[in-house]
């Protein structure tokens, strides 16, 4: 009765319809659990009668439409909280009861969810392989001999073999995107802080983040959808914002030259190209870009101060317990002991220096195509190599976080072996939305057959958008104007050829004049596209001074945006700037 993958629509179609319950859900979940070929998978269980007794009062209850998981049952990853189940982070010497639920989970269960049981991880999620654990390593589900990926490895092949519909997972350096690509899943990495770590054993708790794996982005984002909020017992929450991104004619990011790494993987190496060729095909322009910046931020969590996190985190139970670690564990969070402050500040100038040249790429890109892993490995191979083996799994996913981009993992196909791929679609903070519809659609345009819903755009939420082309751009003096109203940059944009810039005369500094000339075929100039609430876009509008105006711009795109404009009474004696293709390079020209 029940289809391999189980999906969120597929079974809430089912509830709705009456076909099924979600008694008879857990049935089939206990039958699956008694005959799984992977014993490494789980870490712990809900005893059976009680998740049968959980699933007889939803359905006695029955179906509730405004609880978007009614029936749903999941997996957490064995470092996240759940009230009734020991949190070991896969070292038993470490374990304990947690007296309630962490937020993300106390979410997914208001919301109707069923948990079923704590995944196995690589330990203290420092490792992005699987085999980590005392509990055994979990296998990739495609081939036993290979990795199924860390360090959300139970989470990710829970989902995988139908045991779950979907699994919480966390992502630092790539936790929970590698064990995605490694079992045809996608795995869903939100921006930091947008889910709560309330009730989570850290990592590196300046970058963690609790992440999804579904079988589509559309079950991922939901859940995520569910899951997120500020929570005030997370010192690392923050609002939800909202950055828009091109679907349509956007420009993305490839590897090239030196940086383009397989390791060998020819068969990696081709399905990384298909996948190019598939965005294309959904309206991308693929552009090369150095990623070697990226990498050296990458070195930083591991090679450099922030690995003093790690150590953090369980300082004082190493002191006592050092002898219950996992040996590469261990080793990789002593390696931590004798970091220096004077390491600390040099990290964070150089990661600010990197965040400077992520930011240059997004003023020119829209958004990253990078390989989810280069290749995968055998675990024989792992366990006799283990830190340099997974250094290399790390290569493409460790500088996300630590440059605040959200991120979604999706399927790229098998290699002539049988072997999954998968690529990773990067994109600024908040750009969550708007990013689950490309990872859909280029899971989609892969996969023909892929179930569920297509995932529609949504537009930002109680916010309006304006057009910055000035001295309202992020970094110049009137920002703040944006910022401190709640504004929130959506991404850089360009208008259509047809209008001018001009450097208004009689202020110092001049203000610039947009003007649109029809018939005009320039560059276009590029602008910032700004969402503010809807209150503070009108007292923003009212300050306006004359000679400017607001009205409708139209971007390259096709779309109209509110914006600047200005009087064309005012461009006498004005100087035209056009050729510059926008206020700031025109600025930059002066000094």
């Amino acid at each position: 009765m029940f289809p391999e993958k189980l999906t969120i629509h597929g079974l809430t179609e089912l509830y709705r319809s009456g076909a099924t319950t979600p008694l008879a859900v857990v049935e089939e979940i206990l039958a699956r659990l008694a005959a799984s070929p992977d014993p490494a998978i789980w870490i712990s269980l809900v005893p059976a009668a009680e998740l049968r007794a959980a699933a007889a009062s939803l359905t006695a209850a029955g179906y509730k439409a405004d609880q978007p998981l009614w029936g749903i049952p999941f997996a957490a990853k064995d470092n996240i909280d759940t009230a009734g189940l020991v949190t070991s982070a896969a070292c038993p010497a470490f374990a304990y009861q947690p007296a309630a639920d962490s937020t993300v989970v106390a979410k997914l269960r208001a919301a109707g969810a069923l948990l079923v049981g704590k995944t196995n991880l690589d330990q203290f999620a420092t490792g992005l392989n699987g085999t980590r654990s005392p509990y055994g390593a979990p296998r990739c589900v495609f081939d036993t001999d290979y990795v199924s990926g860390g360090s959300s490895s139970g989470s990710a092949v829970a989902v995988a073999r139908g045991q779950v519909v979907f699994a919480l997972g966390t992502d630092t350096a790539g936790s929970g995107r590698v064990p995605a690509a490694f079992n045809d899943l996608v795995g869903i990495k939100p921006t930091k802080g947008l889910l709560s770590t309330a009730g989570v054993v850290p990592a590196v708790r300046s970058q963690d983040c609790v992440t999804v794996l579904a079988h589509s982005a559309a079950d991922g984002d939901l859940v995520r959808q569910v899951a997120e909020g500020f929570d005030g017992a997370d010192p690392y929450s923050r609002p939800a914002g909202f950055h828009s991104l091109k679907l349509e004619k956007f420009r993305f990011g490839v590897l090239s030259g030196e940086e383009r790494e397989f390791y060998g993987d020819e068969a990696a190496s081709a399905l990384y190209d298909a996948a190019i060729d598939r965005l294309v095909t959904l309206g991308g322009t693929p552009v090369p870009f150095d990623y070697k910046p990226l990498r050296e931020c990458a070195h930083l969590l591991y090679g450099g101060p922030w690995v003093a996190e790690r150590l953090a985190a369980v300082e004082d139970f190493i002191a006592d317990h050092a002898a219950n670690m996992d040996p590469t564990v261990r080793a990789i969070i002593e390696g931590a002991k004798g970091k220096t402050a004077v390491e600390a500040y040099r990290g964070h100038y150089a990661l600010s220096a990197y965040s400077q040249y992520i930011n240059g790429l997004w003023r020119d890109l829209d958004i990253l195509l990078l390989p989810t892993a280069p290749t995968i490995y055998k675990v024989a191979d792992m366990l006799a190599d283990p830190v340099r083996l997974n250094s290399n799994l790390g290569r493409y996913t460790n500088f996300v976080n630590l440059l605040d981009c959200s991120a979604v993992a999706v399927p790229g196909g098998f290699t002539p072996a049988g072997l999954p791929f998968g690529v990773t679609l990067v994109a600024p903070a908040f750009a969550d939305a708007d990013l689950a519809v490309l990872g859909d659609r280029l899971h989609r345009a892969a996969r023909a057959d892929l179930p569920g819903p297509v995932l529609a755009p949504v537009s930002a939420p109680d916010a309006l958008p304006i057009l910055a082309v000035g001295a309202h751009l992020s970094g110049m003096p009137l920002n703040h104007e944006l910022t401190s109203v709640g504004g929130r940059l959506a991404g850089v944009v360009r208008t259509a050829p047809d209008y001018r810039l001009y450097a208004l005369a009689g202020t110092v500094p001049p203000k610039p004049g947009l003007v649109r000339d029809p018939g005009f075929a320039g560059p276009g100039i590029l602008a910032e596209e700004w969402w503010l609430p809807p209150a503070a876009l009108g007292a923003f509008i009212a300050r306006i001074p004359a000679p400017l105006g607001v009205g409708k711009v139209t971007l390259a795109d096709g779309r109209q945006v509110t914006s600047f404009l200005c009087e064309s009474y005012a461009l006498e004696g004005a100087t035209e700037i056009t050729h510059h293709g926008g206020w700031r390079a025109y600025r930059a020209s002066l000094s």
